[in-house]
């Protein structure tokens, strides 16, 4: 550029011929005239350059991208791919991947294959639209990595999202998230996109049309939003919350979280989706809190109450005492044969029977496993105390941190001492006991009667008497003189006095006169 100007300059002001500029600077005439013509230097044409040692396998390589026209998009050959079978079946070229890799990129351009979609950017109002994914991250357990599913629901007006942590992407999960999501956000949205999943569709018909589940349509019908599902296979049609589960991972949940427990993994979450509300989105004026705040205004108001969540199965008791809930075994205090209902929930289970909940497990969510719980299992070990020591339900108990090492110490010294079978039953009543003082109770009472040099289980009951009238509460102490303020005069009777009627004030007959009056008979005694 700096050339041209200078020929330009000196063809007017110094030398005035073309050959003369050629001359004194050295160039072309050729190149002098390209100056004079135009101030901008023409594009330089390169030199198509010949492929020796990829010559001999164009062909192969153009039979393999032909061929991928009709094979599924996601099982196509990529340039790596390509040039690995090109080692492997044309042994005698030898070919760099970047060659190859470059001849693939422009042969596909030239075909349409790497035609990148057009997606035209939306606008939303306030409270008209939300969309519902599920994305998967990894935490920590007390040190053990664990998969878990995070519910996350976007407004796609402010921008703000709920995440919400559960073990799997259960229905129970999915609609459960959806009423919390409701709460945090102040109400409901008039539309939600979803995903195909599972938990809302049953089948995919033609177009947009679905079949959804029988469930979910009666709680989109309690909450009183609509609902639109997205082409399968195209999730750029709910490209917000496919772009929020990944922002929100990256900057929120790495390094891996490492938690005790799913309460722990949540608290994570909210404590997240609170500071993203000081985010300003890019292009926006506003932080993403500022719009929250503004768009509760435009939602639907919140139902007076919430979704039945349950899903309820109709199971009997076995001959272990335990009901069949999906795949799992779960243990009741019920007689063999009898039916319940069981309603299952996203964390625990519950088991019914004549209107009022008999048991209460949390929910196992691998398959063919007994939940089982000792309580229930204490009434049918005192006819058989030789089952209590390999029971599934103690050893269950045990894992649990349950079992406290003080009810070892209690049962070895009372089987000791009064057998085998007596020391059981002597454990097991202890265990009974826990019914009506509970569980921490008879453990510090068990504890307190070891520590004392005893383990009768009448000192046991003794102790839980005794702590029973201690905490009862008793009369609070006042100051002296606090009471005078209650103090009232005497009453006084001589108002009534002057009710008395007249014959009340004469004189009565004694009893004694009327005595002195009667005959008396006398005897004379020689």
């Amino acid at each position: 550029m700096e050339l041209y100007e200078q020929i330009r300059r000196e063809y007017e002001h110094g030398a005035g011929t073309v050959r003369a500029v050629a001359r004194k600077l050295g160039v072309h005439r050729r190149e002098v005239r390209r100056a004079l013509a135009s101030a901008v230097p023409p594009e330089r044409k390169k030199p198509e350059r010949e492929r020796p040692k990829l010559a001999p396998a164009l062909p192969f390589i153009d039979a393999i991208l032909e061929a991928d026209r009709r094979a599924p998009r996601k099982q196509r050959h990529t340039a790596r791919r390509i040039w690995r079978r090109l080692l492997q079946e044309m042994q005698g070229i030898s070919v760099a991947e970047s060659t190859v890799r470059e001849y693939v990129r422009q042969r596909k351009a030239a075909m349409g294959l790497l035609g990148h979609e057009v997606f035209v950017p939306q606008s939303y109002q306030f409270g008209g639209e939300a969309q519902v994914d599920w994305y998967e991250i990894w935490a920590e357990f007390d040190g053990q990595p664990r998969k878990v599913y995070i519910f996350c629901m976007r407004s796609m007006a402010s921008g703000a999202a709920y995440h919400r942590a559960y073990p799997h992407a259960t229905q129970q999960a999915f609609l459960e998230a959806h009423e919390l999501a409701f709460a945090w956000f102040g109400g409901v949205f008039d539309l939600l996109r979803f995903d195909n999943l599972t938990s809302a569709v049953r089948k995919i018909l033609r177009g947009r049309q679905r079949e959804e589940t029988t469930r979910f349509i009666a709680f989109r019908s309690h909450w009183g939003f609509r609902a639109e599902f997205c082409t399968p296979g195209e999730g750029h049609e709910k490209g917000g919350v496919e772009g929020e589960g990944g922002q929100f991972r990256r900057n929120h949940l790495v390094p891996v979280p490492k938690v005790r427990n799913l309460e722990e993994l949540n608290s994570i979450l909210e404590s997240g989706s609170v500071e993203e509300q000081n985010r300003t989105i890019a292009g926006r004026s506003q932080t993403i809190g500022t719009a929250m705040l503004a768009e509760r205004e435009h939602l639907l108001p919140l139902a007076a109450e919430g979704f039945d969540l349950a899903a309820l199965h109709f199971p009997k008791v076995n001959q272990s005492g335990c009901v069949k809930v999906l795949t799992n075994f779960y243990s009741t205090p019920l007689p063999v044969g009898t039916s319940v209902q069981a309603k299952v929930y996203s964390a625990y289970v519950e088991i019914w029977h004549s209107g009022r909940c008999v048991a209460r497990h949390e929910r196992c969510y691998e398959r063919h496993q007994q939940v089982l719980e000792l309580d229930h299992y204490l009434d049918v070990l005192m006819k058989k105390p030789g089952a209590m020591a390999g029971s599934t339900a103690l050893q269950q108990c045990r894992a649990q941190d349950r079992w406290p090492t003080s009810y070892d110490r209690f049962w070895s010294i009372t089987s000791e001492r009064n057998g085998h079978q007596a020391g059981t039953r002597a454990m097991i009543e202890v265990l009974l006991l826990s019914r009506t003082y509970g569980a921490a109770r008879v453990r510090e009472a068990v504890e307190e009667a070891l520590e004392m040099g005893t383990s009768s289980l009448s000192a046991i009951r003794y102790l839980l008497n005794v702590d029973c009238r201690q905490t009862s509460s008793g009369a609070a102490a006042v100051e002296i003189g606090e009471l005078s303020r209650y103090d009232r005069p005497q009453p006084s009777m001589e108002g009534y006095e002057q009710l008395r009627p007249s014959w009340a004030e004469a004189p009565r007959t004694d009893s004694a006169s009327r005595m002195a009056k009667w005959p008396v008979a006398t005897e004379v005694v020689q």
